[in-house]
């Protein structure tokens, strides 16, 4: 999964995604203008290809929202957590709402994925969490999480649950060092693995593992870790969707030498899908390396995440469902500014 760096599709943009081995966009923020704009973009872009490339974004609300002109600001999930506290069931309702509406915006505009929601635990440890994360108590993340999910499918969007095996136990952020966890795998089968043990029961399409070494399990980052991967995700715990790596950029992923190196191991280590992301050269350098690879099951289980609804935009905005939760959001939006101001 590449990036592009500007509004629409250059010459080289379309080079790099016709390479057998691209098998998808992310885009960010400095790839959207307007909504027309976006739609136009994303309706490009599926046009290169057929099956079509996957186009994905990490669009989870709070401050972790790409695309905001013209998109309801989603709350982030956080507030959620803090509405669950006066009652589960308002806080389950909302969070299929919230989830139903962020997949419908991004849908409508021709996108296939975001990468949510955020499955993390809060243990007021890590600053790059931090709000991200729906609750302190593994049990509370695992019901809202779900809800999100359940609001997402019926929008006709599949999930990626992130960072297994869970990102809030640990300080550093992982986009600029490299954590590590010395809990015992026993530990984080009691808290944080929680909430991806249920969803995966409940039919999880995908998860993204985390740039954390978790020291007492094994010497390697989840996400290049045959041991998290392939023991314990997928043989333990059952997974059978898609692993996406988190973006190999990151420092905490400097694992080899090279960009190619690093996206060897993370696929070896059992990744469906490696990203490569505000890097155009390592991007190239890691498809030219990819040349004659080939994972059916890999490629099976990507096609599971293409969007499978579409909707238009304007003709959204007029739905009750659009409207309910669209107000909904505002409403926990205002809730959390207050509870900030005090």
């Amino acid at each position: 999964m590449l990036d592009l760096q500007s509004t629409a599709l250059t010459v080289q943009d379309r080079e790099l995604l016709g390479h057998p081995q691209a098998g998808g966009i992310i885009l960010f923020s400095r790839n959207f203008e307007s909504i027309s704009q976006l739609t136009e973009l994303t309706r490009n872009i599926h046009a290169l290809r057929d099956p079509h490339l996957i186009i994905a974004v990490d669009h989870e609300g709070g401050r972790i929202q790409r695309f905001r002109e013209g998109f309801t600001a989603i709350p982030a999930m956080a507030v959620l957590g803090q509405l669950a506290q006066r009652g589960m069931v308002p806080a389950q309702e909302a969070a299929e709402n919230i989830g139903w509406l962020l997949a419908a915006e991004l849908l409508a505009c021709g996108l296939d994925i975001s990468f949510a929601p955020v499955l993390d635990v809060a243990h007021g440890i890590s600053g790059v969490i931090g709000d991200r994360a729906l609750h302190r108590a593994p049990d509370i993340v695992a019901q809202l999480g779900g809800a999100i999910i359940r609001g997402m499918k019926h929008a006709g969007m599949a999930a990626t649950g992130k960072h297994f095996p869970g990102h809030g136990g640990v300080k550093e952020d992982s986009h600029l060092a490299k954590p590590v966890d010395d809990r015992s795998l026993q530990d984080l089968l009691l808290a944080d693995i929680i909430p991806f043990e249920r969803l995966i029961r409940n039919g999880l399409a995908g998860i993204m593992p985390a740039h954390v070494v978790y020291s007492q399990v094994d010497d390697k980052p989840a996400g290049y870790s045959e041991i998290w991967l392939k023991q314990i995700l997928r043989g333990q715990l059952g997974f059978q969707g898609v692993i996406f790596s988190d973006d190999l950029s990151m420092q905490a992923a400097a694992c080899g030498a090279t960009y190619s190196e690093r996206a060897d191991a993370a696929l070896k280590a059992g990744c469906d899908m490696v990203l490569v992301c505000n890097n155009p050269a390592a991007a190239a350098e890691v498809l030219e390396s990819l040349e004659g690879y080939n994972n059916p099951v890999a490629r099976m289980r990507l096609v599971r995440m293409h969007g499978k609804a579409h909707y238009d935009f304007a003709e959204l905005k007029k739905q009750r469902d659009w409207q309910h939760a669209q107000q909904l959001a505002c409403q926990l939006n205002e809730q959390a500014n207050l509870e900030l101001n005090v």
